[in-house]
């Protein structure tokens, strides 16, 4: 797989902009330590769905953004509520986050329905000059990680069901665990996860350009399959389908080693980020809200209804936050804001 194209001037300027902003920040630190800012905080959100929480309802509908699946009540506009509750107030200049969005969307447009012509422009157009806070989730759509889901289950090959294609739809989904622990899976995989590595790091180095005193945000993923994965064989209560639909057993601790591993790729690019960058480990503080945990689950269940309908037709959740999770969402931002615009 060939590595993304990055612009050397635009990492040579962004690097320049972030040690400017450093030297302006330790030029004021005496006088700013530890107090909230006064004013308010010029702030965008990007992202893919985690950040637009789909299946929330109602979701925003403008004409052009209708099918982001944006939610009114996204984890954005709660976290803004929750700070302004702690006297730190943002200016939100926009909230771009879109369902489907890759990380390459951070720079391309990005179309909404194959074949319609209806698209969103790229992200980082929403950044300014004056943007100070930059907060989003992506990286889940470039992985693939509807391919590997479609890959270990029969219900979601249905072409209703679930955008994309398996990996490999001549292999069997009863054998997708094997399929993605060796051969071909394993190495489509390595690509998938390097390629993720590659475009978050030319991501972080885009908002050092466009907006270089912002601080940058990475927002992982919640987790979706327990430890103890036996309590994915009980459906949720009040559902008839599993937690995870069809998907084997023995494939849902490879689901979760996927996801462990996007969660540390994600927090390398953060680490790595020219002047640093910050990230939510939602992964790691999500463990007894995963989609197998009844009635404290953060997330629905694949096959699940969610809060958001197409006509006569409830959509189903896909294994995203509900509102509990966007709530733990909303939590954890706002708490790693906090702390940044305190330091």
């Amino acid at each position: 797989m060939r590595k993304t194209t990055k612009s050397p001037v635009v990492r040579r300027l962004a690097a320049a902009a972030v040690a400017l902003g450093s030297c302006l920040a330790l030029a004021g630190a005496a006088e700013s330590a530890g107090a909230a800012p006064a004013d308010p905080v010029p702030t965008v959100f990007f992202g893919d769905s985690y950040t637009a929480n789909f299946g929330v309802a109602p979701f925003n509908q403008d004409g052009k953004r209708d099918f982001c699946f944006q939610a009114k009540e996204n984890y954005p506009a709660v976290a803004t509520r929750r700070l302004a509750d702690k006297g730190i107030t943002l200016d939100v200049q926009s909230d771009v986050s879109c369902g489907g969005a890759l990380v390459n969307h951070f720079w391309q447009e990005q179309e909404l329905l194959p074949g319609t012509g209806m698209t969103v422009p790229p992200q980082q157009d929403a950044l300014k000059a004056d943007t100070q806070l930059a907060v989003g989730s992506i990286g889940g759509n470039t992985l693939g990680f509807n391919r590997i889901l479609k890959q270990c289950s029969d219900k979601l090959r249905s072409p209703s069901l679930l955008p994309g294609e398996p990996v490999d739809g001549d292999e069997p989904a009863a054998k997708c665990a094997e399929f993605f622990e060796s051969g071909d899976g394993k190495q489509w995989l390595d690509g998938q996860f390097e390629q993720v590595g590659w475009e978050l790091e030319e991501l972080l180095d885009r908002i050092g350009y466009f907006a270089p005193d912002a601080k940058r945000v990475l927002v992982g993923y919640p987790r979706l399959v327990p430890g103890d994965t036996t309590k994915c064989l009980t459906a949720a209560p009040g559902q008839t389908e599993l937690p995870f639909a069809d998907i084997p057993e023995d494939a849902l601790p490879v689901l979760d080693q996927v996801q462990k591993r996007l969660n540390d790729v994600m927090k390398k690019a953060a680490a790595d980020a020219e002047g640093g960058a910050d990230f939510v480990d939602l992964y790691a503080r999500t463990g007894t809200n995963t989609a197998c945990d009844g009635a404290d689950r953060g997330i629905g269940g694949l096959l699940e209804d969610s809060q958001v309908s197409l006509g006569d037709y409830k959509l189903p959740w896909y294994a995203h936050p509900n509102a509990k999770g966007r709530d733990i969402q909303a939590e954890q931002v706002t708490e790693t804001v906090e702390q940044i615009l305190n330091r």
